[in-house]
């Protein structure tokens, strides 16, 4: 009884949309709903034979383990520098938490804007150094301005586990390995980065689960998966297929796939990468 109203928002919010997907991934449809055929798997099918679609596999494979590498190695040297701050400290963390607070289409919109080819302030002084940036034409430049973005607006939430989690770590070992001489790298890497191995193994989860889900509003502001479809991720591709293309049925297939996917990323983590976590 104590739990039935979190059962009860689950099913209503998760298993019960995850049984409709699952329904119409079986299902095509018109754009209205108003007449249904059971097609079966040949949603599934037609996935496999579409190439766009298998790009964009590859695609969120970049874009994912990007923005989970970068994302976790910053926030972790930024939470180690702003344990070690002695003044300023609730400054220095301020600003490095008000990122999270930022929408992720409000985070891709600023990005934009920043990089513009036209009016971006940081176009233009890459412009001047001679490098000639437009995301709009080349796709690299593309993904690295999603991925920048997406890199960002997460900053803030490894920075705070990542600082809860240096400030856990007893001083005592601190002080003990300073006065045996150890540098401050070295009691890094030999004390502090072991104890936060259950640390760095949520915010990796996490950092998956985010990437390939909670990105769709710094890509659909940011690039709207352009040039082309080179940063059409599998979320974004979801929402294209569904509401541009109105394919009900192959984007309920795909992001049954999508989910498949994810629920096996994060078994396996969970089967070999926690094996390494020091608890």
């Amino acid at each position: 009884m104590l739990i039935a109203p979190q059962v009860t928002v689950i099913c209503l919010f998760f298993f019960w949309p995850a049984l409709q997907a699952l329904l119409q991934s079986l299902q095509q449809s018109d754009a209205f709903g108003t007449s249904v055929e059971w097609v079966g798997f040949t949603n599934f099918q037609r996935l496999w034979e579409d190439e766009s679609y298998l790009e964009s596999f590859q695609t969120t494979a970049v874009f994912s383990s990007l923005v989970a590498f970068l994302g976790i190695s910053i926030s972790l040297c930024l939470a180690y520098f702003a344990d070690r701050v002695v003044r300023g400290t609730l400054i220095y963390r301020t600003l490095l938490i008000w990122p999270y607070a930022v929408a992720p289409a409000v985070a891709g919109v600023v990005w934009l804007f920043l990089f513009s080819p036209s009016i971006g302030v940081v176009s233009y002084a890459l412009n001047q150094w001679g490098f000639d940036w437009n995301a709009l034409l080349n796709s690299r430049h593309a993904m690295a301005l999603i991925v920048m973005a997406a890199v960002w607006k997460q900053i803030s939430y490894n920075f705070l586990f990542f600082l809860a989690g240096l400030q856990s770590i007893p001083k005592s070992l601190i002080e003990a390995a300073a006065m045996d001489g150890a540098g401050p790298w070295r009691r890094f890497w030999t004390i502090q980065f072991p104890l936060l191995s259950p640390t760095s193994f949520f915010l990796l989860v996490i950092n998956v689960v985010y990437a390939f889900f909670d990105t769709f509003g710094i890509v659909d502001a940011a690039t709207k998966g352009g040039p082309g479809k080179d940063t059409a991720i599998l979320v974004y591709k979801v929402y294209f297929d569904g509401f541009k293309a109105m394919d009900l049925g192959g984007s309920a297939a795909q992001s049954v796939v999508l989910m498949v996917i994810v629920v096996a990323l994060t078994v396996v983590q969970f089967r070999f990468v926690e094996k390494k976590v020091n608890y």
